[in-house]
């Protein structure tokens, strides 16, 4: 029996899990409460870690033993919040969630490993590295880390038959995927040519997500409670939890109609206040903006106009918020796609691009293949000649077509030198200190009595998945050096190890 093929959306608020049937058509499974969409929430209860509903009901009465939107700290060391006097590195809670995918998703497919893992296009080399140590740590074999937006326009085109209808058209068809899910906005344009989906730009903000506009209801609440009462209803993390949920079902109501009341109860105080739609995109004009923003810079790094766009795809449950259609509707003169699941499409994109990567295990030409591009550009900390001060020296510019390989030389700096260090970074600043530091690694033991100013080349190879491998060579060495990049918040090999045998009882 083929092995099946899984394909994981780990949202910052809810994940799913795909597969595709004997068809080959995605389909979303079911986890282990009957529902497609799991809460990415943690109850650490005792000795026992719970993952999804009940883990999310939990935020109204145990809110100091839960862990959520985990999502947004990686690439840190811990997770900001002690939980039962621990702190966790954010990849051991994704696992968490990981693991409960894995175990619910065998229990309809069978044992299985191997999967595909969605990020948001803009998560940088460091927070790619983490998802995929939470796969390992989960007990998976991550296939490929795929970008969310380019998932969602593999589903696209799959569903309405474009990749057949290519044949016939006389230009390709280029689509503008604008993902705003629970914790994260992404802006890709791709376009779709015969057999192949092509990232032409992609931006975003890891920062910017549905829970931003929870939060902006939280606030609005929570200061007219304060006002009536004195009392701040946001100091207790149990009613800031209920105020959370309730101001997340009022964003939802919203949606769907133009007033709602969200109630707030607090030291014998009892509120009711009532929200209507205008107010509440009065109070989240500024986070909207911040897409628009993104969307526009991103169309102009495409070279591209909005008569260039042929459809404009709606990703992520946060999509569904009347002003989010307004907004496009307004910027492009266009009618977005709603045709699509927006909270099952990704995964189902993913599931499809592990059967492509399945199929090439088994000599199978693929229907399509999958071109991205780098969200930020990479570079090495080197000294200006000039001003004697470091600076970002980039080799590899954003959008980029992936995969590619850059070089470039440099010099030491003084007779004798026995080690460089290659500093890695991200990030469009010239000054390394405003940039995503991605880890350093040392060459060591330089022939000896090399003189100052040696030329040293530094080669990058920038994979499809946004992975970065690094060879450093020497003038005068005898072989070049391929390193490992140490990363100052990443888990060594060991602690991975032991995470993943804590979490998945998986053998390493």
């Amino acid at each position: 029996m083929a092995p099946p093929v899984i394909g994981i959306d780990l949202g910052t608020t809810y994940s799913a899990v795909a597969r595709l049937d004997e068809n080959g058509r995605p389909e979303t499974l079911n986890n282990a409460e009957g529902d497609k969409l799991t809460p990415s929430v943690l109850l650490f209860d005792d000795n026992n870690v719970i993952v999804g509903k009940e883990a999310l009901k939990a935020i109204a009465t145990d809110a100091s033993h839960v862990a959520m939107c985990m999502k947004r700290e990686l690439g840190q060391r811990f997770f900001r919040q002690e939980l039962e006097g621990r702190h966790y590195p954010p990849e051991a809670l994704q696992a968490w969630v990981l693991n409960k995918l894995r175990l619910d998703t065998s229990k309809i497919v069978g044992p299985f490993e191997k999967a595909v893992i969605t990020v948001p296009a803009y998560f940088d080399e460091v927070r790619r590295k983490a998802t995929q140590d939470a796969g390992y740590i989960a007990g998976l074999d991550v296939l490929d880390i795929i970008n969310e937006p380019t998932a969602a326009a593999i589903a696209y085109g799959h569903q309405q038959g474009i990749l057949d209808d290519m044949l016939s058209r006389n230009r390709p068809m280029r689509l503008l995927v604008y993902d705003l899910g629970g914790g994260t906005f992404d802006i890709t344009i791709m376009e779709i040519a015969s057999g192949a989906f092509v990232a032409l730009a992609t931006d975003g903000d890891v920062r910017l997500g549905g829970q931003d506009w929870d939060q902006r209801l939280v606030d609005f609440v929570a200061d007219d409670f304060l006002k009536q009462f004195g009392v701040d209803p946001r100091e207790d993390p149990n009613t800031a939890g209920r105020l959370w949920r309730d101001c997340e079902d009022a964003k939802r109501t919203l949606s769907a109609r133009s007033k709602t009341t969200i109630p707030c109860d607090y030291q014998g105080h009892a509120s009711r206040t009532e929200v209507t739609r205008e107010q509440f995109e009065k109070l989240t004009a500024d986070l909207l903006n911040r897409t628009s923003f993104t969307t526009r810079q991103t169309l102009q790094a495409a070279g591209l106009t909005w008569d260039d766009i042929d459809r404009i795809l709606l990703v992520g449950g946060s999509t569904r918020m009347p002003a989010v259609v307004d907004l496009l509707q307004q910027m492009s003169g266009k009618e977005p796609d709603t045709s699509i699941a927006a909270d099952e499409v990704v995964a189902h994109g993913a599931a499809l691009r592990a059967g492509i990567l399945m199929q090439n295990d088994t000599g199978e030409r693929p229907r399509f293949n999958i071109k991205n591009v780098n969200s930020h550009s990479l570079g090495v900390v080197a000294v200006d000649p000039a001003t004697k001060r470091p600076r970002n020296a980039i080799l590899i510019p954003r959008n980029t077509p992936l995969p590619v390989s850059a070089k470039r030389t440099f010099k030491t700096q003084k007779d004798g030198q026995n080690s460089v260090l290659v500093q890695i970074v991200e990030g469009e600043s010239a000054t390394p200190d405003h940039c995503v530091q991605v880890g350093r690694c040392s060459v060591r033991d330089l022939p000896p009595e090399l003189p100052a100013e040696t030329p040293i080349e530094v080669r990058f190879h920038y994979e499809e998945n946004g992975r970065l491998q690094i060879k450093v060579a020497v003038a005068d060495a005898k072989k070049e050096i391929r390193h490992e990049i140490n990363r100052e918040n990443s888990l060594t090999r060991e602690q991975l190890n032991t995470w993943r045998r804590f979490i998945s009882g998986a053998s390493t």
